[in-house]
């Protein structure tokens, strides 16, 4: 594909008129018209401007080899994650587990991932489907990573109403952290970060919210809040790692979860 082909394709992905995307780089649609049809090149700046402006990698736009990947919205279908996480809640006893699985589809219920059509439940079973695969049986803590995003996101629920004894609770509650804006941003993380270190449940629960939000973020996420994920990841992941690998019983996750982390965030650096 060539440049032009790039530009027109992404563009019209983002339904945006040539008119549109000229303003936004502070050029005449005369431009786009001809960065389009390949009568020119767009300069370095305008490439970048270009990058920003879709929300894709400057790759993205000079790439000109032929074909494109083929990319896949989901790796699992939730039904069947959700059949999985029943059965093993049942054959290993996790009744909380077992209850949590069917209220967090409810209270997810019509809410899809970011720029796709997954529906959102997949990503809290894909966080218990990862803790089963790590060989954890802890019911709070699977119980938690089912609703570790209910509290935040879903409108009336409270921690009082996850049908979950008081340690899932705890999870979910150092888990879910308030609202945000560019002047208090640091300050709030800071401090969510820092009271999580002190229950190695809660860390393990985040981490493996990290891994899976990592691995979806290109298609979810917009260049801006990629870049912000990657150095919050960098700043504040390492110390939850610490406390993984400083919790026994959790030094297998560790090292996995590490390798997972920190792979994806290079191949993300690389690709930016």
């Amino acid at each position: 594909m060539s440049i032009g082909t790039n530009i027109k394709a992404l563009r019209e992905g983002k339904r945006l008129t040539q008119e549109q995307l000229a303003e936004k780089l502070g050029v005449t649609f005369q431009a786009v018209s001809a960065w389009e049809r390949d009568a020119y090149k767009p300069d370095t700046d305008n490439v970048i401007g270009l990058a920003a402006a879709l929300d894709v990698s400057v790759s993205a736009i000079l790439e000109e080899k032929p074909g494109t990947f083929k990319m896949k919205d989901a790796i699992y279908d939730w039904t069947h994650m959700k059949t999985y996480l029943k059965t093993c809640a049942r054959n290993y006893k996790l009744p909380q587990t077992l209850r949590a699985v069917d209220f967090a589809e409810e209270a997810h219920k019509g809410v899809s991932r970011k720029r796709s059509a997954v529906p959102y439940i997949y990503h809290p079973y894909s966080l218990a489907c990862h803790a089963l695969a790590l060989d954890i049986r802890d019911d709070a803590l699977l119980a938690a990573c089912l609703l570790h995003d209910v509290v935040e996101d879903c409108p009336g629920i409270g921690l009082k109403d996850l049908p979950t004894g008081e340690e899932a609770r705890e999870i979910v509650r150092l888990v879910t952290h308030a609202d945000t804006t560019d002047e208090n941003r640091d300050e709030v993380m800071r401090a969510y970060y820092r009271e999580m270190r002190a229950n190695p449940k809660a860390v393990l629960v985040k981490c493996l919210d990290r891994c899976h939000n990592l691995s979806t973020m290109a298609g979810g996420l917009s260049r801006e809040r990629i870049f912000r994920m990657i150095s919050e990841t960098e700043t504040y992941y390492p110390a939850l790692l610490q406390v993984l690998k400083d919790t026994l019983e959790y030094n297998n996750a560790y090292w996995l979860l590490k390798y997972q982390i920190e792979s994806m965030l290079d191949i993300y650096k690389r690709l930016l």
